[in-house]
């Protein structure tokens, strides 16, 4: 029967979430209670589960997810991004802007939430487009919506990308050796496949664009006058900080935890190593950098406002990363990590393809239902957690399986949609024809190279 109340549980999220609009942190609490009531774990052992496993997962990523957010908020008052795009538009010029916007989206910026990724990106976008013919701001949209995802799902420190690794107990320095990969190549590839099917019929800029959009009062909000050139907006709040030293607070986090996963690796690693390589104090490094940078150069009160936005951004996040790990306790104070465990198991020589296979339909689905790529796998994760140790298939290829499907079809239950349609100014057909087009693009393109690093791992 556990299997049963762990079904409903998971419709009881996705009917709250979708159809009575409430907000996935109390679906999910609902169905945990749910499930534990329904599922004779008891009062008492029930909300043990709950409390434990929120408390489990805020161990393992609730400082980094707060450390990350907040060091997106400050690069954004200090204009990083703005800067990083136009310095690629100098070196590579129009034409090579997309790959160059999706490769530095899906490496360098992940750690910037993703709704403001693309409210930095946007203008840029479509002061470029012109310059690139007339499917240039369709390339543009599909290259930006690539990147940013594939950077959150797959990048540390993407804020998916560290809430799966937390749930499924992957270490972050394991999970940024495959990711660092993983992301910007199945963002390359995905823009490239998109910019062939760009030749074809495919886009109707009469149909597909929509210039009237509401989107030019967010952009008048954001960045300021468009310049005479492309990606020359004027941005009255730049602060003069050279593009190199503001990415530091991102590139040395990068670079510690990696060392650390190396010497690890390599046997070479002491305690010195290991503490710093630890993801944790990683970014906390990065975190003083930036708000000793925007501190320096932007001063006190507006280095205050950008934190208390990060502080904002971050509660919610860690809400349902927190319950997501209480689900996967609940799951499995269900002994339901076993009859899972016969779902992941198959004949020998296919128990790595099947595996992987499921893991990525139930956070494609997921994603699907709720239309919310963070809550998907998170969800994912916590459903799948409780059974990693019963079956012989590496725990980062799981959790990199769960990040590709999460990504799938991202579409119009999805508020970024919305945004992304807007601050883009395209149609509801043009978003469709983008956004959900290149994320179903990017999820089926990276499934192949996880099952690869399944096979090796």
């Amino acid at each position: 029967m556990e299997v049963v109340h762990t079904a409903v549980a998971i419709v009881i999220v996705v009917g709250l979430i979708i159809w009575v609009k409430v907000d996935p942190v109390i679906s999910l609490v609902i169905a945990c209670l749910y499930l534990g009531l329904a599922a004779g774990v008891g009062f008492a052992d029930t909300l043990a589960a709950i409390t434990g496993g929120f408390g489990s997962i805020m161990a393992e990523v609730g400082l980094l997810i707060g450390f990350g957010v907040l060091i997106g908020a400050l690069l954004h008052s200090l204009g990083t991004f703005r800067k990083l795009v136009r310095a690629l538009l100098r070196v590579v010029g129009a034409h090579r802007l997309p790959y160059a916007l999706t490769a530095a989206l899906s490496t360098v910026f992940p750690s910037i939430y993703v709704d403001v990724q693309v409210v930095l990106a946007s203008p840029i976008a479509r002061s470029s487009a012109p310059h690139m013919g007339p499917r240039g701001l369709a390339q543009l949209a599909g290259a930006i919506g690539t990147g940013i995802f594939s950077g959150y799902v797959f990048v540390i420190p993407g804020l998916a990308a560290v809430s799966i690794a937390g749930l499924l107990d992957v270490p972050l320095g394991t999970w940024l050796l495959y990711g660092v990969v993983l992301g910007p190549l199945t963002a390359l590839v995905t823009t490239y496949l998109f910019t062939l099917l760009l030749r074809t019929r495919y886009w109707d800029p009469a149909k597909d664009e929509d210039p009237d959009d509401p989107m030019h009062l967010e952009e008048a909000t954001e960045v300021g006058t468009a310049g005479t050139g492309p990606g020359e907006a004027a941005n009255r709040d730049d602060v003069d900080v050279p593009l190199l030293v503001s990415l530091l607070p991102i590139l040395v986090p990068l670079l510690m935890i990696a060392f650390g996963a190396f010497a690890e690796l390599l046997d070479f690693s002491n305690g010195l190593i290991a503490f710093l390589g630890d993801a944790n104090v990683a970014l906390f490094v990065g975190l003083l950098g930036a708000y000793v940078l925007a501190r320096a150069a932007s001063g006190r009160e507006r280095t205050d406002d950008a934190l208390s936005t990060g502080f904002h951004t971050t509660g919610e996040i860690l809400l349902i990363t927190g319950i997501g790990g209480s689900l996967g306790a609940v799951i499995e104070a269900t002994g339901m990590d076993a009859t899972l465990a016969g779902l992941f198991s198959a004949s020998e020589g296919a128990a790595v393809v099947t595996s992987v296979l499921l893991a990525w339909f139930i956070a494609a689905v997921l994603h699907l239902a709720i239309g919310s790529v963070s809550v998907a796998a998170i969800t994912a994760a916590g459903i799948i957690g409780p059974v990693l140790g019963s079956i012989d298939v590496a725990p980062i290829a799981i959790g990199l399986a769960i990040a590709s499907g999460a990504m799938f079809a991202l579409t119009v239950n999805s508020n970024f949609f919305w945004m992304f349609k807007s601050l883009l100014g395209l149609t509801t057909s043009g978003a469709l024809k983008s956004m959900t087009m290149v994320t179903s693009i990017a999820s089926v393109v990276s499934l192949p190279m996880v099952l690869l690093i399944a096979f090796l791992a």
